[in-house]
This record gives structure tokens, C-alpha cells and sequence, in this order.
């Protein structure tokens, strides 16, 4: 009884940690899917389209398209100019779903953008802040 009792136990936890892996990399692939597409609108300078992946509050905190468009291209052009692009491991930074990229800007210094996810009542995923972050080796 006991034996049955402890390979149950084992199969319950087993099956739990599987489910929740394969949670974990559903998420990963819908925040590089809302990270990449955001990324791609970037390139071809379509800012409605790269608007649309900020969450509700972003939106709502920059108004309009334009606003945005210039904040990015202010403070973000490694993100909206990159020369390297690069997914990391997805990751949790103060309880907040965060996606890590390492980027190298159009300057040639390499940073790690940390996007910020954000699950929506549909549940879909947006980008909901940025953060760049200086690297030890600074330049390619």
C-alpha cells in the first residue's frame, strides 16, 4: 500500500513539473512570437503596427502612435535599430513574466533588453515596459 501510495505521489508530481514546463515554453514562444512581431514593425517602419504590441497602460501612457514612435527612437534605438537581435531564456524579474534580449545597436554596443509581458483577458500576451541594460563587454 505504502509503495503504491509513493509512486503515485511520484507520477502526480512528475505530470505536475511536465504541465508546468510546457506552460513555461507556451509562454516563451507567445513572448518571442509579441516581441519578434513588435520588432519586425520596427524594422519596416510601420508604428501603428508596433504600437498595437504595447499593453493597454502603455498605450494609454504614450496616447498616441506618434508620441511612441518618438520615445523609441529617443531612448530605444538599439531596440528599433538593432544590428543583432537575440532571445534569451524567458525569466520572471519581480514576479513580472519577462522576456530577455540581447541586442547590439546600431552603435555596436551590446545591451540586454528585459520586456516586460503583460497577459491580457483574451489571453494574449503584450509588451508592457522595456528596460535596457548595460552589458560588461560593451561593444562587438
Amino acid at each position: 500500500m505504502t509503495r503504491r501510495f509513493v509512486s503515485l505521489l511520484v507520477f502526480v508530481w512528475f505530470a505536475a513539473l511536465t504541465v508546468n514546463v510546457a506552460r513555461a515554453d507556451d509562454a516563451s514562444d507567445a513572448f518571442q512570437s509579441v516581441v519578434a512581431a513588435q520588432a519586425d514593425a520596427f524594422r519596416r517602419d510601420d508604428w501603428p503596427a508596433a504600437f498595437s504590441y504595447a499593453s493597454p497602460s502603455i498605450q494609454a501612457q504614450f496616447g498616441t502612435v506618434d508620441r511612441f514612435r518618438e520615445m523609441v527612437l529617443g531612448a530605444y534605438t538599439a531596440v528599433a535599430r538593432p544590428r543583432v537581435f537575440e532571445f534569451e531564456a524567458a525569466t520572471t524579474v519581480n514576479g513580472r513574466p519577462t522576456q530577455p534580449v540581447f541586442i547590439v545597436g546600431p552603435d555596436g554596443i551590446a545591451q540586454r533588453a528585459l520586456y516586460f509581458m503583460q497577459r491580457q483577458p483574451d489571453g494574449s500576451w503584450r509588451i508592457d515596459g522595456c528596460v535596457l541594460l548595460p552589458l560588461a563587454d560593451r561593444t562587438t
